[in-house]
């Protein structure tokens, strides 16, 4: 008898939710009200390498591809048979613009940096300029820590040193003893 009774509210609170949303298709008008306020979230997607005015203009005919790895990142694309080429693919798509892709495509001849094809290409600050941001500006934070937050850590003196990593002794075999 006690467990029916604890049931009971739970159950009339279940009907009278499923009763009141029922109730909300028959209201003219009042559905369609709630439907368009509610909207799912759609993400950004951004995938690629992002290259900028700035990285761009940092290459120069005759740099070593490592230099040209080191300004604009690894390729995302690199063909078998274009050994000689490296193409750098960059898309956007969001839900509320049409969707953007920008292409670098850098050449080289004997390991050096021949010639670059670039579509017109953002700088930095307009690149980031376009993110959405959920974050509101506001005051920032303090970076130094009061005095009194820092009485609540240990001393050096008190620090426990951690212990040093211990190295196995041997290595198991990579393939199985041949018979």
């Amino acid at each position: 008898m006690p467990d029916f009774h604890r049931r009971t509210p739970r159950v009339f609170l279940t009907a009278l939710v499923l009763l009141g949303l029922t109730g909300c298709g028959s209201l003219s008008g009042a559905g369609d009200k709630v439907g368009s306020a509610v909207k799912p979230y759609k993400i950004d997607v951004i995938q690629g390498n992002v290259v900028t005015r700035e990285q761009l203009s940092v290459l120069k005919v005759g740099m070593p591809r490592t230099q040209v790895r080191d300004v604009l990142g690894s390729s995302l694309l690199v063909s078998v048979f274009h050994e000689n080429r490296w193409d750098y693919v960059f898309t956007l798509k969001r839900p509320d613009a049409p969707p953007q892709a920008r292409k670098v495509t850098v050449f080289f001849k004997d390991d050096l940096l021949e010639r670059v094809e670039a579509d017109e290409l953002p700088s930095e600050a307009e690149f980031v300029a376009t993110l959405k941001s959920s974050v509101k500006p506001g005051p920032m934070p303090a970076l130094q820590a009061s005095d009194e937050a820092l009485k609540k850590f240990p001393t050096a003196s008190k620090a426990v040193p951690a212990a040093a990593p211990v190295a196995p002794t041997s290595y198991p075999p990579l393939e199985p003893a041949a018979q």
